[in-house]
C-alpha cells in the first residue's frame, strides 16, 4: 500500500542514490568514460534527481491521503527513474545498445507521472 511515509522514503532513497551515482560518475568514472558516455550518465543522473524531488513533492501532497492519481505519480516516477535513469547508466557503462529499447518506456513513465499530478491538481478545489 502507498502511504505518504512510502512515498517520502522513496523520495529519500531517489535522492540518496542520485547523490552517490553522481559523486561516482564524477569522480571513479571520468577517467573511464569517454565524454559521449559521461554526458550520458549524466543526463540519467539528472533525470533521477529531478524525479526524486517530483516524489518529494508527491509525498508532501499525499500528507492529507493518498489518492488515486498520487499513487500513480509515485509509481510513474519510480518506474521512469530505474528504467531511464537505469538504462541511460547500463548504456554508459557499456551495455549492448538493446538496453536503449528501454528508456523511452522510462520518458513515458515520467510524462505520465507529471500528467497524473496534473490531475491531481485539477481535481483538487
Amino acid at each position: 500500500m502507498i502511504t505518504s511515509r512510502s512515498i517520502l522514503i522513496a523520495a529519500a532513497l531517489a535522492g540518496a542514490a542520485s547523490v552517490a551515482l553522481g559523486a561516482f560518475g564524477a569522480h571513479a568514472l571520468r577517467t573511464t568514460l569517454d565524454e559521449q558516455a559521461l554526458a550520458t550518465w549524466r543526463t540519467a543522473i539528472d533525470y533521477a534527481f529531478w524525479h526524486a524531488l517530483a516524489l518529494l513533492g508527491t509525498a508532501a501532497l499525499a500528507r492529507d491521503g493518498v489518492t488515486r492519481a498520487l499513487a500513480t505519480a509515485t509509481i510513474a516516477f519510480v518506474a521512469g527513474i530505474v528504467l531511464f535513469s537505469g538504462s541511460l547508466c547500463a548504456l554508459a557503462l557499456g551495455a549492448p545498445r538493446a538496453v536503449g529499447i528501454i528508456t523511452p518506456f522510462g520518458g513515458v513513465a515520467f510524462i505520465v507521472g507529471w500528467l497524473a499530478l496534473a490531475y491531481q491538481g485539477w481535481r483538487r478545489r
